[in-house]
């Protein structure tokens, strides 16, 4: 039960809203109780699904391919402003990004490209999306500080998955894609998660192949980076592993209550 001294954040790719609607989402909500709920891999556009959230105001960002990608956020504190993409072109034709602004901070959820097999999209995503984006979040750090979240498709170090010498160079580890990470911590930004533990055997994503799960065979790819100027309001980070339902698991950022004050 979320303590009202505290907001609780929660990211997760659910992997096609209308599975996970079959599945354990309104369950999963009862439990967690989030006050904001970052979505990624939707799939779906607010008009396709009734979401009975009474709680939460909803935001969508749909791809323009159906089936495709998308993002989402449910809050129960109504944002000053809402933007969809990133304002280039090339990159908001999947709805991948979803910004909302509050009083203290800007929120953003992001569904970054993959890589893809045989590398297809490597070069897209390091050398253009990536640049792109966090040119992005240093511009609205200009205003206000952020937490960003959602699948970034990268494990950053060795540590974040469990197989890292038989996957250098496959989508997730390549050289480029842990380099543009490297870029954003360089940029002032601080993975929440290592901020409490700096231990192996935590992931956010499995295969559905060969009981990866079962065995903890894993990648830790899901995140909320924050400006380093919000650690102090930060007070846990975690990864919800015993959450069912999609090949990741929700990862929470718990933030003192006075984060949202006006």
């Amino acid at each position: 039960m979320p303590s009202k001294n505290s907001v609780t954040m929660v990211s997760w790719n659910v992997n096609g809203m209308r599975s996970i609607l079959k599945k354990n989402f309104y369950a999963f909500i009862a439990q967690y109780q989030p006050d904001i709920l970052c979505l990624q891999e939707t799939r779906m556009g607010s008009e396709e699904v009734a979401i009975d959230l009474p709680e939460h105001v909803h935001f969508w960002n749909g791809a323009v391919k159906l089936g495709y990608s998308g993002t989402a956020i449910f809050t129960r504190f109504p944002p000053l402003s809402v933007r969809k993409g990133i304002g280039i072109a090339k990159h908001d034709q999947e709805g991948r990004v979803l910004t909302l602004e509050f009083e203290r901070f800007y929120l953003v959820d992001v569904y970054t490209p993959n890589a893809q097999p045989e590398l297809k999209r490597l070069d897209y995503r390091a050398k253009s999306w990536e640049v792109d984006f966090l040119a992005y979040l240093k511009a609205l750090e200009t205003t206000k500080p952020v937490v960003c979240c959602g699948d970034l498709n990268v494990a950053h170090k060795p540590i974040d998955l469990a197989r890292p010498k038989e996957n250098i160079g496959s989508p997730g580890f390549t050289v480029e894609e842990r380099e543009c990470f490297d870029r954003l911590i360089a940029a002032g930004f601080l993975d929440s998660f290592r901020e409490f533990s700096s231990e192996g055997d935590h992931y956010t994503w499995w295969s559905y192949r060969t009981r990866a799960r079962e065995r903890n065979i894993g990648w830790r790819i899901d995140y909320f980076v924050i400006s380093q100027i919000l650690r102090p309001y930060l007070l846990d980070a975690k990864i919800l592993s015993d959450v069912l339902g999609s090949d990741h698991c929700p990862v929470a950022a718990v933030f003192d209550a006075s984060l949202m004050d006006a």
